[in-house]
């Protein structure tokens, strides 16, 4: 090769080493910004220092005892039921939500009925509205029923949670729709019901969507404020932890209650972290097993 065609080729690469330059330098700095208000909470979380006015970034003094009175010290607030009832919560609506969200992205996907389009166009155009709009009419239709007192709280939270969540079928049917339908037609054929159809082919093929949709569905109640302010009111016995937290950083509590606010906000955490590790897994196999077929 001649040194005039070395040139503009080594002005290329020059120029193609610049701008994988600049674009891990920019991604380490959104990086560098994101990772910053977490590693604030974790370490205000030890700090031994209280109140909620500091002049430093790093704590002074560390120390457990934020999370020994997390959880030892419910005097005032019980953050322990907090999250007992949270779990719960979340839990059955992360089952509920699985099921429904799956099953209407099936038949949305796979069947063909009258007033399908329009069904499909209406649940668009509800998924633009927040769902917190509603939130006065769904508390009085509960208190109606009886649904806003004492233990039925929790059950009241999980339908609100959990009843509506079929609307937000479009992500798994748009995996769903991925998935070959002559593979339906073949079991079909060989004598499957559509419930065998669904259970034993298209349900092993779709693990990402599956784990994603066990993931937003956990999620949300887990981190929901709104709706749990609205529906346990002056029940402080049936508090979620975004409710505790709230109260936690209340003129009258967070001086002495701040760092462990840092400290519940690292603990609600973990179930998120544990639940996604559990899943990763199956994600990655049904990834893997979609690139083989």
């Amino acid at each position: 090769m001649s040194k005039q065609n070395k040139k503009p080729l080594t002005a290329a690469r020059v120029r193609k080493n610049m701008v994988n330059v600049l674009v891990h330098v920019f991604l380490a700095v959104l990086s560098f910004i994101w990772v910053l208000p977490v590693f604030w909470v974790v370490l205000t979380s030890f700090r031994g220092e209280k109140g909620s006015y500091v002049t430093t970034f790093f704590p002074k003094t560390y120390t457990f005892d934020n999370y020994i009175k997390l959880f030892t010290d419910t005097s005032i607030l019980n953050f322990p039921k907090m999250f007992m009832n949270t779990l719960i919560i979340a839990i059955f609506t992360c089952i509920i939500s699985t099921v429904f969200v799956l099953s209407v992205a099936y038949c949305m996907s796979r069947m063909r009925f009258k007033m399908r389009k329009p069904f499909m166009n209406v649940a668009m155009i509800l998924g633009l509205f927040p769902s917190f709009m509603s939130m006065i009419a769904v508390y009085f239709i509960l208190k109606a029923l009886g649904m806003a007192e004492g233990s039925m709280i929790r059950v009241a939270l999980i339908i609100v949670f959990s009843a509506g969540s079929g609307v937000g079928f479009y992500v798994a049917k748009g995996f769903f729709d991925t998935i070959p339908k002559s593979l339906d037609e073949a079991a079909i054929i060989d004598g499957a019901s559509r419930w065998q159809v669904f259970t034993k082919i298209t349900v092993p093929l779709s693990k990402p969507i599956i784990v994603y949709t066990i993931l937003t569905s956990f999620m949300s109640p887990w981190i929901d404020f709104v709706f749990a302010k609205v529906i346990c009111g002056a029940n402080a016995s049936q508090y979620t932890v975004s409710i505790g937290l709230w109260r936690m950083l209340e003129k009258e509590y967070i001086d002495s209650w701040y760092t462990c606010f840092a400290a519940g906000a690292v603990v609600i955490s973990i179930p998120i972290a544990i639940l996604f590790m559990v899943t990763q897994k199956f994600y990655v196999e049904g990834m893997s097993g979609a690139v083989k077929g």
